[in-house]
């Protein structure tokens, strides 16, 4: 048996219904809608949710708590372990992340972390900071500077 001798099962393959193409067709005029009613209509399958005019359960249902997606701030985050690959660099800003391929976007800020160690002084600046972050870079001997949004 060789590649090109293969062909579908008989009856496997079918040819797809075109519905609305005129009388000959043998769908034509009301497309296989038939006559009057909701299902007949433009716009019939209203989708998910719809359940025939009765109100839906997502409106049924009581909305409580408070959602803040809104408002949500996201950090890129850096630990400490980052921080401490680059050598050539006394300050670190989000500009020298960026940069080095720490981050790829800053977001709506950089927050920096405690994982790992720091083992020169250097001043971090970003927009928020771990505690634990915050007490490993002055134990370096480093300077932790908070950049305001």
């Amino acid at each position: 048996m060789k590649i090109e001798d293969l062909k579908p099962v008989q009856g496997s393959k079918r040819k797809k219904k075109r519905i609305g193409r005129g009388p000959g067709s043998g769908h034509g005029k009301t497309a296989t809608k038939g006559h009057k009613g909701q299902k007949s209509r433009s716009g019939s399958g209203k989708g998910a949710g719809f359940e025939g005019g009765q109100m839906p359960m997502q409106r049924r249902l009581p909305k409580r708590g408070f959602k803040n997606y809104p408002f949500k701030l996201e950090f890129a985050i850096v630990n400490l372990r980052d921080i401490a690959r680059i050598e050539d660099a006394d300050e670190i800003t989000p500009e020298v992340l960026v940069k080095k391929g720490m981050v790829k976007k800053v977001l709506d800020g950089i927050k920096v972390l405690g994982n790992g160690e720091v083992s020169k002084a250097v001043t971090v600046k970003a927009h928020a900071f771990s505690e634990s972050a915050k007490k490993k870079i002055a134990a370096a001997g480093g300077k932790v500077e908070v950049i305001e949004f």
